[in-house]
């Protein structure tokens, strides 16, 4: 039994501790052997000789002796080869980390810190700006704030926005004498024409568009040129003798006398001396639907400064021959201004927008999604050499 009892011990001792448990092991296997008349100890479960019992315990006391020195001086080797086995695995560690960030520097070197190959870098880091600068525009854009500056929905009999003047436009309109300004700016007036007014003058561009309109969206009518949207191209329609003379002697007075009270208004909302504005060319009739573009000329809603896309404007003005909401959808006229504001103009019949053609006034029209939207669009100079003569009878 005391040989099973130490054989389980074994297996939890380490190897010095296993020698001197096999020698106690031995010892008591002979003692029992030896002796010829047993006894049975209650505390180790081991029959022995009664003879020699009381040898038995001085030896037995003897050999724990021996175990408990033999325990004590292998400690210190225990110790020993533990420290040994702790500091070698701390080594092993320790190397396993230098080999991996070895390997790390070797594909950093290769690769950069990204894992990009360094040839391939450049051109990540443009992809990576242009990407920010995307970003940057669009959430501008975002910002961007827009305000109905004049509704539809209200009647006003004078609504103005002084203005800085852009510096080329005002070095350019101060050399003409009765046009000179110190400011420029942009007016809406209602009231200036009667309904029965703004029915006639849309009559006048409707017996036009009789005879040709865009295959786009946006179809006009120079009475002063001739020039009619036909298709995809312009027609003259003076050139054509069933409509040379389309229109009569009545109606173009009328039609003159609209440009008439138009200049007028610009000059007291401007300052400007009585004859120091000349009506100029184009001059027109417009009508804007929801049809898609098939030119450039029917792409009217791209922000564009009059001064630059027609050279002899000064003063713009428009005149509203039908109403935003209830005839038409889209086609507002944004005004795009630099505090990141949008300032909208909502159409409105008989209404007149009236402002200074430069820089200082970049605006657009917004593409009109449902229904049909007309205006007339007038133009005035400061210089006499690009003024046009009133339209007549040819």
């Amino acid at each position: 039994m005391f040989s099973n009892f130490y054989g389980n011990i074994k297996l939890k001792l380490s190897a010095p501790l296993v020698v001197i448990v096999n020698g106690l092991s031995k010892f008591i296997n002979n003692i029992q052997r030896k002796t010829s008349k047993r006894l049975t100890c209650g505390v180790c479960g081991v029959k022995l000789s009664l003879v020699n019992y009381l040898s038995l315990r001085v030896k037995f006391a003897a050999m724990v002796s021996e175990v408990k020195q033999r325990v004590n001086a292998a400690k210190p080797a225990l110790k020993k080869n533990e420290s040994e086995s702790s500091k070698k695995k701390d080594s092993n560690v320790a190397n396993e980390k230098k080999s991996a960030n070895s390997k790390e520097a070797n594909i950093q070197t290769k690769f950069g810190p990204m894992g990009i190959k360094k040839e391939d870098q450049l051109w990540s880091r443009a992809v990576l700006m242009t990407g920010v600068l995307v970003i940057v525009i669009v959430m501008k854009w975002k910002k961007t704030n827009e305000i109905t500056w004049v509704s539809s929905q209200e009647t006003v009999t004078k609504s103005k926005q002084p203005l800085i003047c852009s510096t080329t436009f005002l070095d350019e309109i101060n050399k003409f004498e009765g046009c000179r300004m110190k400011q420029c700016g942009r007016f809406v007036m209602d009231g200036l024409f009667s309904e029965h007014q703004i029915d006639t003058l849309l009559s006048i561009f409707q017996k036009g568009l009789q005879f040709g309109h865009s295959s786009g969206g946006a179809s006009i009518l120079d009475l002063h040129s001739g020039a009619l949207s036909k298709g995809e191209r312009f027609i003259n329609i003076f050139s054509d003798p069933e409509t040379k003379n389309l229109w009569s002697e009545d109606e173009l007075a009328f039609y003159t006398g609209a440009k008439e009270k138009i200049r007028q208004a610009i000059i007291e909302n401007f300052g400007l001396q009585p004859e120091a504005i000349h009506l100029t060319s184009p001059t027109f009739f417009s009508r804007m639907n929801e049809n898609p573009a098939k030119t450039v000329h029917d792409e009217y809603w791209h922000p564009h400064v009059d001064k630059e896309t027609y050279e002899t404007f000064h003063f713009t003005s428009l005149l509203y021959l039908s109403d935003y909401g209830s005839e038409f959808q889209g086609g507002r006229f944004v005004f795009v201004d630099g505090d990141n504001m949008n300032r909208t103009v909502e159409p409105r019949r008989g209404r007149v927008s009236m402002f200074t053609s430069g820089g200082e006034n970049l605006h657009y029209v917004e593409k009109v999604i449902q229904g049909t939207r007309y205006a007339l669009t007038i133009a005035f100079t400061c210089d006499s050499r690009h003024a046009i003569p009133d339209p007549h009878i040819h």
